[in-house]
């Protein structure tokens, strides 16, 4: 069983963070094998299994030469160092929203980017989801392979003005006071929020059908030419979509494992009819993937007019729910009996079960028609960078068996070589950089290997420190990297420097007592202590007087990431804006904190023109574009 699991790709040990070594047990063995579809439960099965896998590829992966790799930050910026702006699209406030972040909020940014000498504005991933909780993580989708009507703006629709019910129901009565509440809210009601979204986007696709569908107008005609590039796999989703809301009024889960079994695959001939019958609900979905690529292709040219060199920099989650599209559209890909996840380390001491269905390494590799392939293109799609959320899963993933706690998990091998080759072509292909998150526990040699295709890494200022705690220079930099100086898993630098992550830690018992957010508070206060000596060297902070305000502090940070060798350079949107409260509490459920709700407390349009934001941004005026 042992030689099997070794030939199928389970590594027998790895190194954790703080350098000890963890083994991997025999029922893990078993049961990841299982869930590979290899049969060990006695030694007759494990044999038969052994024999029926090819000998494992000997010597180092043959990595091609420089024409195959990704598209260079020179390429795009010309050699210059440059910086940008990343936000959480969901937070964004505007008076446009239905109390969510939409595309012509985004445009709204890189307009303010523009004016600020930006050259890239990154977003949190757009991927399809229900919008119902819990289940409305960017980072555990319905689907990597469309986006969320969600972030459409159903008033930038070129059918807006002659949909006149559309606009009484926004503009009058109940639906007007409601959006009002959800304007004006702290936090995020997705269920609210697209349910009104989505009478105005019935509405609307009700005054396309009138107008436009039946009609040779230049709108009809781009739709069709939409779905016949996106093929099987649109027609696909959107029958997903449509089959989903059927048999939830029905009753039934949503979740198609729990459907009956005739509707279980995308081929069969119950789909098939469903499809037929309900042509108008499928074509609903289609038509609002259709607007959701006609947004944000507005959002890029955008970015084009305003000279942004990078333009969007969209960002591609490591996984998909197991009860979503991708699963039912892909079913020999995905597997059961166990969740990709996290070993314990300093970060999560439990480790983290992510819920996300692991994928088979040898059929996540393929042609050109591969799952791998369509997701590449649909992230580099109006974007001139994609960040690839957990660059690790490329090269190893850790599987925790279904029912087991983190630390009963073991990494499982996959092709690396394979997937950075068709990474590096669909690069080039779409003019594209590509950042990988390559942040936590990482094998020997993968810095190197994504340096070899061209891939940047990803460093964080609060995590480039030294064994005394000292933060590292900004020579000390790579000259290869996206540098920011927090993540969408850590709260703003506001909220982390005063320590108010450690408050809601020990609101929800991840610090168990009084006397841990003491000693956690006491260690905070060492780290702010420490990077001040570090601003004050390397980034023109003041060294006597007053502790500075923030905006102060802020613009210092900005000018010390300016001042690394990095490319390139981005700065959160909510540290301009100080804000304190995280999106994010890492492996809290949400009946403890409400992760992915918070919203920005300053209006998007309202950024440009604040005090504090704009002396944030002075911080990164050594890599502004001149103004033309």
């Amino acid at each position: 069983m042992r030689a099997l699991a070794e030939r199928a790709g389970i590594l027998s040990r790895y190194t954790a963070i703080g350098g000890e070594e963890r083994l991997c047990s025999d029922a893990t063995r078993r049961a990841l094998l299982l869930a590979l579809g290899h049969d060990a439960g006695d030694l007759e099965g494990a044999a038969a299994a052994l024999a029926s896998l090819p000998p494992p590829a000997r010597g180092r992966p043959r990595v091609p030469g420089s024409a195959p790799r990704c598209v260079s930050p020179e390429a795009l910026t010309g050699g210059r160092r440059v910086f940008g702006l990343w936000t959480n699209l969901y937070s964004l406030r505007s008076p446009r929203g239905l109390g969510v972040g939409n595309l012509s909020d985004l445009r709204a940014l890189v307009r303010l980017a523009g004016e600020a000498g930006a050259d890239f504005v990154g977003t949190s991933p757009l991927h399809a989801l229900r919008n119902r909780p819990p289940e409305i993580s960017p980072y555990q989708p319905l689907s990597r392979l469309f986006r969320n009507p969600l972030y459409l703006d159903p008033t930038a629709f070129p059918e807006w003005e002659e949909a006149s019910e559309a606009r009484r129901l926004l503009e009058t009565g109940p639906a007007a006071r409601e959006r009002e509440e959800l304007a004006g809210a702290r936090r995020i009601d997705y269920a609210r929020s697209a349910a009104l979204q989505r009478r105005l986007l019935e509405l609307l696709h009700r005054a396309f059908r009138a107008r436009q569908r039946a009609a040779d107008t230049p709108r009809a005609r781009a739709f069709a030419r939409f779905r016949r590039e996106g093929g099987a796999l649109l027609e696909d989703f959107a029958t997903f979509c449509a089959l989903e809301e059927h048999l939830a009024d029905l009753g039934h889960a949503r979740d198609w494992r729990r459907w009956p079994a005739e509707l279980r695959s995308p081929r069969s001939q119950a789909v098939r009819r469903f499809r037929e019958e309900r042509e108008g609900e499928v074509e609903l979905h289609a038509f609002l993937q259709f607007e959701l690529d006609r947004q944000l292709a507005l959002v890029a040219a955008e970015a084009a007019a305003g000279g942004l060199a990078v333009g969007l920099y969209q960002d591609l989650a490591l996984g998909s729910a197991a009860s979503g599209f991708d699963p039912w559209a892909f079913p020999e890909l995905f597997l059961a009996g166990a969740s990709v996840g996290a070993p314990p380390d300093d970060y999560a001491a439990q480790g983290q079960i992510w819920e996300l269905p692991p994928q088979h390494p040898e059929q996540l590799a393929g042609g050109e028609q591969s799952y791998w392939r369509h997701l590449l293109r649909a992230g580099f799609a109006h974007a001139g960078a994609l960040r690839i959320d957990h660059v690790l899963g490329l090269f190893r993933q850790f599987w925790i068996p279904a029912g087991a706690p983190a630390s009963e998990g073991a990494y499982v091998r996959f092709p690396a070589a394979q997937l950075l080759a068709s990474l590096a072509e669909e690069s080039r292909r779409a003019g594209a950089l590509v950042v990988g998150e390559d942040l936590g526990t990482v094998p020997r040699g993968l810095h190197a290997l994504l340096a070899r295709f061209g891939v940047l890494s990803t460093r964080v200022l609060l995590f480039e420190r030294d064994r005394r705690g000292s933060f590292h220079p900004a020579r000390r930099y790579s000259s290869r990297a996206l540098v920011t100086a927090v993540t969408h898993d850590l709260p703003p630098l506001a909220g982390y420097l005063r320590g108010r992550d450690l408050e809601l830690q020990r609101l929800v018992g991840i610090l168990a007592d009084n006397r841990r957010l003491a000693e956690a508070r006491s260690a905070r206060e060492a780290l702010r202590q420490a990077l001040l000596r570090r601003l004050v060297r390397d980034a023109d902070l003041p060294g006597a007087g007053a502790a500075p305000a923030f905006p102060e502090l802020c613009a210092a940070v900005h000018r010390f990431l300016c001042r690394t060798p990095a490319p390139l350079v981005g700065l959160s949107v909510d540290d301009l804006a100080g804000e304190t409260e995280p999106v994010n509490l890492p492996g809290v459920p949400p009946a403890d904190f409400p992760s992915w709700t918070r919203r920005m407390a300053l209006d998007v349009d309202a950024l440009g023109s604040d005090s504090g934001v704009r002396v944030a941004l002075e911080g990164a005026r050594e890599r502004a574009r001149p103004r033309s």
